[in-house]
């Protein structure tokens, strides 16, 4: 084990200190060359008021949230709350490594599992994901996230509410009534109100049964207890959910994890796994091309009859989330070859997402390919949802029957007649692209 990349990795990124247990982890989590986009100054939100789309969005990503959180105030404006989480928990970053973590609770009993369940959130208009996650009330505590055994009774109630494995009777009772602030930023995903909590009281209920007996498991590592509930069938945004609260780890190493770094932290170790295996595996004896279009972003997800590579590219048209300004389409990606990587993508979490989500398939499949994922995202996808909508777009693509083709050319074809982007432009900013192509016209000459 290269122990100074081990050490480096804690250093930029606490949050993984209880599951880098193997370089390949550390490298795969690093940081260091992660990019942040702010949306510019000048946003024409203010003179818009969301009656004159000055953003050229479709839609007003504001009122949207607007509608969604007037039509639940009323039954939230109170100091005390009671409903059926579904289960539901979040853990902030901002303040690391004292943040605030608790339950989310929406003012409704009864089974309310879709409200935090992206796995089953495909097919849904923007409109009804807003509605979702306002409906969930968040309280919060501080909480110290290297010392998760000295946050008292909530935060261990908390934590086994992470783990249930259906929705559970919550009562909270609040410092302040839930508050809502409106902030004038595509970057901010829709989030419900939230308010800090003086008490909670949870209801009977079970846990899932594999994370409870990793939980109690004090001397398993964190990331062998992610692959093996994983592969017992736990839904992986469940997996997310008891990783923040520190519910994995042996005993001295366990850690709150922010809930935006777990999401990505499990879909890192659980394709890093998968892709020991597929490497083995036969390679594809077809070009494939696999789709999915689902809230204005359309996938198109390629794979090579060759060994073992990644690449993903996003698009984003002007008056998208990450293009909200600009006048010309803005391209970004990034990719690995056989030995993988050792950066943070520049993409973020979308990266793992969609490789976990590729990675499935081919381990399923006993194969192994070069796979490509392009994406376009376009105006009418007004604010982001959270990287769930990447890794639910793909596996969607791939749990349908994919067009084959016997040569690269006709796989390009395909893009052409795909997408608005013009063939040139992805190729010119694809690299796993231009060498297929650079592949196919050196065979030409045989």
């Amino acid at each position: 084990m290269d122990s100074k990349v081990v050490r480096m990795a804690k250093k930029q990124s606490p949050w993984t200190a209880h599951l880098v247990q193997e370089d390949r982890f550390a490298l795969d989590l690093n940081l260091a060359s992660a990019v942040e986009t702010k949306t510019p100054r000048g946003s024409p939100c203010p003179a818009c008021k969301g009656v004159r789309m000055l953003c050229h969005k479709m839609s007003c990503p504001i009122t949207t949230k607007l509608y969604a959180y007037m039509r639940l105030r009323q039954s939230i404006d109170r100091m005390n709350l009671d409903g059926s989480s579904p289960p539901g928990v979040f853990v902030g970053r901002f303040g690391y490594p004292n943040v605030f973590v608790g339950p989310m609770v929406p003012p409704v009993h009864g089974d309310t599992g879709l409200l935090d369940l992206p796995e089953a959130w495909f097919g849904k208009s923007m409109q009804e994901i807003v509605d979702f996650r306002f409906q969930l009330v968040r309280g919060m505590q501080l909480a110290d996230v290297k010392r998760p055994e000295e946050g008292g009774r909530i935060l261990d109630e908390t934590r086994l509410l992470a783990m249930a494995d259906r929705s559970v009777d919550v009562e909270l009772r609040l410092r302040e009534r839930p508050r809502k602030t409106f902030v004038l930023n595509d970057e901010i995903q829709p989030m419900g109100p939230s308010a800090r909590m003086n008490d909670l009281k949870a209801g009977s209920f079970k846990l899932d049964k594999w994370i409870e007996k990793a939980y109690y498991d004090e001397d398993l590592k964190a990331a062998d207890a992610l692959k093996d509930i994983y592969e017992r069938g736990t839904p992986v945004s469940k997996i997310q959910k008891a990783l923040s609260v520190g519910a994995f780890g042996m005993k001295k190493r366990r850690r709150l994890v922010p809930t935006r770094w777990s999401i990505t932290a499990v879909d890192s170790i659980l394709s890093l796994d998968m892709m020991d295996r597929v490497k083995e595996f036969p390679v594809i004896n077809e070009y494939r091309v696999y789709e999915s279009t689902y809230l204005d972003n359309r996938f198109e997800v390629i794979m090579l009859p060759e060994g073992w590579r990644y690449e993903a590219i996003e698009a984003w048209y002007p008056g998208t989330i990450w293009n909200p300004a600009g006048e010309d389409i803005f391209m970004f990606g990034d990719w690995e070859n056989r030995q993988g990587r050792t950066t943070y993508a520049k993409m973020g979490g979308c990266y793992y997402a969609a490789r976990l989500a590729v990675n499935e398939l081919l381990a399923k499949e006993r194969r192994q390919a070069t796979a490509i994922v392009l994406r376009e995202a376009h105006p009418d996808y007004t604010m982001p949802v959270g990287v769930w909508q990447v890794r639910e777009n793909v596996r969607n693509a791939l749990r349908n029957p994919p067009l084959k083709y016997s040569c690269f050319e006709d796989v390009l074809d395909r893009l052409k007649e795909k997408f608005d982007i013009r063939l040139q432009t992805w190729l010119e900013n694809s690299i796993l692209l231009k060498d297929a192509l650079k592949q196919t016209k050196i065979i030409g000459f045989f």
